[in-house]
């Protein structure tokens, strides 16, 4: 009986052991495949990322992982170092690697003939004839003044009044009615087509924009630096020859 015992005991033992080597050679079989295939940490997307996304935001949308080298992109980034001020250049979704071509500096993803919008301004569009444009010669990256004109508005009934309503306004973009931005055309080839005026502006100062398209006329002015841009207020039938 008891050495019934001990042959049990034995049997036991051995097969514990025997699960321990098998358990044992699977893990080292997996590390040595894994190190066959020569591993490496890259930045994996693990939220979808929205286009624009600065890179020093990018931390909560990505996370470094491991992967054989045969699965990782030739330009995948193993670290953010060296992204700084540079954004994400389109939607980037869950389960892609970060790669190098994925980031770039936000001035290269503007198009041309035209510039950034400031942040927290928005664009406004309006069309007017070339001479109620400096003559059509104006081009991204100017400054004018916006002078609005109404008929039958004001404090009398009839009245008309033209004010520099709004001043310094960054122009983004110019364009001839039915034609694409050209940054190659000529500065000083005046256009004959009415033109698409387009500049940053705030909600307040996009409202009043888009009133005076609607139901009067919008005139502009070129305010280089240095421009004096105080206006003399509401110029009326009164006032005009004061």
């Amino acid at each position: 009986m008891k050495s019934r015992l001990i042959a049990g005991a034995a049997a036991l033992v051995a097969a514990i052991i025997g699960i321990a080597l098998v358990l044992s050679y699977a893990q080292g079989a997996d590390a040595r495949a894994m190190a066959g295939m020569q591993p490496a940490q890259v930045l994996v997307v693990v939220k979808p990322v929205p286009a624009g996304t600065a890179a020093d935001k990018l931390a909560d949308f990505i996370q470094a992982r491991t992967l054989p080298a045969e699965a990782i992109a030739p330009s995948a980034l193993h670290t953010l170092d060296g992204t700084a001020g540079k954004v994400t250049t389109a939607d980037l979704q869950t389960g892609e690697q970060l790669l190098a071509e994925r980031l770039a500096d936000p001035q290269s993803l503007v198009k041309p003939g035209t510039v950034r919008v400031p942040a927290g301004l928005q664009e406004v569009s309006f069309q007017l004839d070339p001479q109620r444009a400096v003559g059509g010669l104006l081009a991204a990256g100017d400054t004018v003044g916006l002078f609005l004109s109404f008929d039958k508005i004001g404090t009398s009934a009839g009245a008309q009044s033209t004010d520099l309503s709004m001043t310094g306004m960054l122009v983004t973009s110019v364009q001839q009615a039915g034609k694409t931005s050209d940054s190659s055309a000529s500065p000083t080839s005046a256009p004959t087509t009415p033109l698409i005026v387009t500049v940053a502006a705030n909600a307040a100062q996009a409202s009043r924009i888009v009133f005076a398209g609607e139901f009067g006329k919008i005139w502009l002015s070129k305010q280089p630096a240095g421009a004096t841009q105080a206006g003399p207020g509401p110029i009326d039938g009164g006032k005009v020859y004061q």
